[in-house]
């Protein structure tokens, strides 16, 4: 295994000797320790998936190929808390969208970790009168309570939302409760990765400069953190452009799954609401 690594600076403040970018590749599924059980491989992808598209299948089906993972569940958030202030589809539209997206592949699956109180016990009677963000860090505390200790979790992430990850709920010990697989893409240094970390996690600027001409790939492996840099997934499109192309009615098989498209079609999501007339 090939390691470019970051040596521990006198007046750094870790107590780790060494901080270490690999750019080797591992097996991502091993014996858990003492059972005698293979660790399955459980990856998390989350965000508001208005709507679902190609870019989010492709980074899915390559991570789970890459780390072997058995099942990728995709989150859709009821409160994205990134987009409070935004208007958002409803969950229910969403989770569709999500449901027809993955129906024929077996390893990725809808879930309701984000879904409304009233969606995840319809029985309860439990209804907030307004909903709280869905922070990532409440999620991956709940999956893994119901996880085996021999599992291992990946969160999926693209490299624009990861470059905000300083700034989410609880980030430091986020990343320490999952690996992160980031999908890379063409522009984005090593340097540029390091140093989207939250401080204290942060490498210092004379460690990571050397990385600045290094592509974003391989993986990046400190203390308290371990990155999986996915290259080869990037898809031209964005929910942004799929909700415009939408509002215009133009056609929208190009950015997704033909069964996502029709829903859109037939439910009139995404539609500009007409002009009062006089």
């Amino acid at each position: 295994m090939l390691r470019c690594g970051f040596r521990k600076n006198q007046s750094y403040t870790r107590t780790q000797a060494e901080q270490r970018l690999a750019t080797g590749r591992g097996n991502h599924e091993t014996d858990g320790a003492g059972t005698g059980k293979k660790a399955m491989n459980i990856g998390l992808f989350g965000g508001s998936f208005d709507p679902i598209h190609r870019g989010h299948m492709a980074l899915a089906q390559a991570a789970a190929e890459r780390f072997e993972l058995k099942q990728v569940l995709f989150v859709p958030a009821n409160v994205p808390p990134h987009k409070q202030k935004q208007p958002v589809t409803a969950f229910v539209h969403r989770y569709a969208m999500v449901a027809l997206a993955t129906q024929d592949t077996k390893i990725c699956v809808p879930s309701l970790l984000e879904a409304p109180a009233e969606l995840r016990a319809p029985t309860s009677g439990q209804r907030a009168a307004s909903a709280a963000p869905n922070y990532t860090i409440d999620t991956v505390r709940a999956l893994k309570r119901g996880l085996k200790k021999a599992d291992k979790l990946f969160l999926l992430i693209g490299i624009d939302a990861f470059r905000d990850i300083a700034k989410w709920h609880e980030a430091k010990a986020l990343l320490a409760e999952c690996e992160f697989v980031v999908a890379s893409r063409p522009g984005f240094s090593l340097r540029d990765v390091a140093e989207a970390l939250p401080e204290g996690l942060r490498p210092r600027a004379e460690v990571t400069k050397p990385f600045q001409k290094q592509a974003a790939i391989g993986d990046l492996v400190l203390p308290g953190l371990t990155l999986r840099l996915l290259e080869g997934v990037q898809q031209s499109v964005s929910a942004t452009e799929v909700r415009t192309a939408a509002a215009q009615g133009k056609p929208l098989g190009k950015w997704l799954d033909p069964r996502v498209a029709e829903y859109i079609r037939k439910t009139g999501l995404y539609r500009r609401k007409a002009e009062p007339t006089a």
